[in-house]
């Protein structure tokens, strides 16, 4: 199994991609589902973006020793709880994963650095601010106070600094979504990536 792990700040167009690289039938990708105890949002579905549950679901699959790793995000609205969990895979299928680079750096020990391969998604923080906003405004009770802390957190979660740390030299600019897509498809089919990028920011080569 090769675990592809698909990272960015939030509204880079994450879940656009995912989507599409699913919906491939050549990339032959399986979906790794992360948990979530936040509130479900207009749009998604159980099992598709997240399995969503509680935090006493949460501690009994902690107990039967099935949770890889686990972060909480206090947010304006309470803690809410993310965890990847041991589905117990053992085919031979590729699977894809959303992540964090907390996500990436734990999984990569979990099942080996040599399985898990990440990829980084950039997009102008100012084009990412207003993706998230329309987001928002969407949602029946847009909770604007939690986008904007989601927002400014991801700069100190995603640094430069911490992008280089982990080792992550390959950066996806999502400015144009079937260019990006192509790039990610040559990277999980062949190996490669004609986009290589020291600089984490992905401001240049």
């Amino acid at each position: 199994m090769r675990l592809f792990c698909l990272m960015g700040k939030s509204a880079s167009g994450k879940d656009s991609i995912y989507k599409e690289l699913l919906r491939d039938k050549e990339l032959k990708l399986e979906p790794f589902v992360i948990y979530t105890t936040r509130p479900i949002r207009e749009g998604e579905e159980e099992g598709r973006e997240y399995h969503f549950t509680d935090v006493e679901g949460m501690n009994r699959l902690k107990a039967a020793g099935k949770v890889i790793e686990s972060r909480v995000y206090h947010t304006v609205h309470g803690d809410w709880y993310y965890f990847t969990v041991d589905e117990g895979y053992d085919d031979e299928k590729d699977r894809l994963i959303i992540g964090t680079l907390e996500v990436y750096n734990k999984i990569k020990v979990y099942y080996g650095k040599e399985k898990v391969i990440p990829l980084y998604i950039h997009v102008d923080d100012g084009v990412r601010l207003e993706r998230a906003l329309m987001r928002e405004r969407a949602q029946s009770e847009p909770k604007y106070a939690e986008m904007c802390r989601r927002f400014l957190a991801d700069e100190a979660d995603f640094s430069e600094e911490k992008i280089r740390e982990a080792g992550i030299d390959m950066i996806y600019e999502n400015d144009e979504l079937d260019e990006c897509l192509k790039k990610i498809r040559e990277r999980i089919l062949y190996g490669h990536t004609e986009d290589k990028s020291v600089n984490a920011a992905g401001t240049g080569k």
